[in-house]
């Protein structure tokens, strides 16, 4: 199990976290700025991610925060996003992929692909890939992406990957999740093959409560969903305990390329060093799953 205590102030480093305003990543911003880190909080929502700034300012923390507006339904929006953090900031020490959807109603990005690959997957590897070279600048450097426990039962739809011939919300979910797991996999195996000082990992927070079940539950009119969380709600953990697996895979310095972080018991816990999906293990899935997604983001 993971000694928190391990974990180091983070004065001068500069961290990057997705979906920074609620849940997970705002506790996750509220651990690193009291560690003195500088945090850039992306929102979609400028106005709710003002709010959580004026929340975290009270604490006066040590560390800095810059909020900056970054649309993941939009791929042209994370390459400006991507351009104004190069030109803002001179390094970057950790990129945290947060943000995710969960289990929408069939609905598709700017580029009319389904919303919860291209959020949850497409959009955060677009956004790596953008930063990748401010980060290999810096030594040890790291990419730490999130993904669910959902991803031991996602499978890729390679011959419907946007769900247009049959739509099913929780495996598209559970697709994504996989997804998130393969990419980071891979992006690892790549920095490694050219002796790079970055590094990618994973982290999943178990059962959290964040906002991603209550907008499922209003964005799908279920009350037999929102009747199920309600009695699944003993079982869920903290927003704050389930950050730390992403918190222990940023800033552990033991931790290693590859590595997934999640709960002890897998659903809630202190963290640990848990498996990747078994899916996720084949290199040749991974590969095409690299192309492909890379052949939809250039295509912007």
């Amino acid at each position: 199990m993971v000694r928190l205590s391990e974990i180091k102030r983070q004065d001068e480093k500069v961290f990057i976290i997705t979906g920074a305003n609620s849940g997970l990543g705002y506790e996750t911003s509220r651990f690193l700025l009291e560690r003195g880190a500088t945090v850039i909080m992306c929102c979609r929502d400028l106005n709710k991610g003002e709010k959580s700034k004026q929340a975290l300012l009270k604490y006066n923390f040590s560390g800095k925060i810059e909020l900056v507006e970054l649309d993941l339904s939009d791929l042209k929006n994370v390459k400006k996003f991507a351009e104004y953090i190069n030109n803002k900031f001179d390094y970057l020490d950790v990129l945290i992929n947060n943000a995710g959807i969960m289990a929408p109603p069939k609905t598709v990005s700017k580029q009319g692909l389904e919303i919860q690959f291209a959020v949850n997957h497409l959009a955060h590897m677009s956004l790596t890939l953008e930063l990748l070279p401010m980060l290999e600048k810096n030594n040890n450097s790291r990419v730490v992406t999130v993904t669910s426990g959902v991803q031991y039962f996602g499978k890729i739809q390679w011959d419907d990957l946007q769900g247009n011939l049959k739509y099913d919300r929780w495996a598209s979910y559970a697709q994504s999740k996989l997804a998130n797991v393969m990419f980071g996999l891979e992006l690892n195996s790549k920095l490694k093959k050219r002796n790079s000082q970055t590094s990618s990992l994973l982290a999943h927070p178990g059962f959290a409560r964040t906002n991603l079940q209550p907008k499922s539950v209003e964005a799908n009119k279920s009350w037999q969903e929102g009747l199920a969380y309600k009695l699944m709600d003993p079982m869920f953990q903290s927003a704050k305990m389930g950050a730390l697996p992403q918190i222990s895979a940023a800033t552990l310095p033991t931790a290693k390329g590859g590595e997934q972080y999640g709960p002890r018991f897998n659903f809630r816990g202190f963290p640990k060093i848990c498996r990747n999906a078994p899916k996720a293990l084949n290199q040749t899935s991974r590969k095409r799953l690299w192309e492909t997604s890379e052949m939809l983001i250039k295509a912007v």
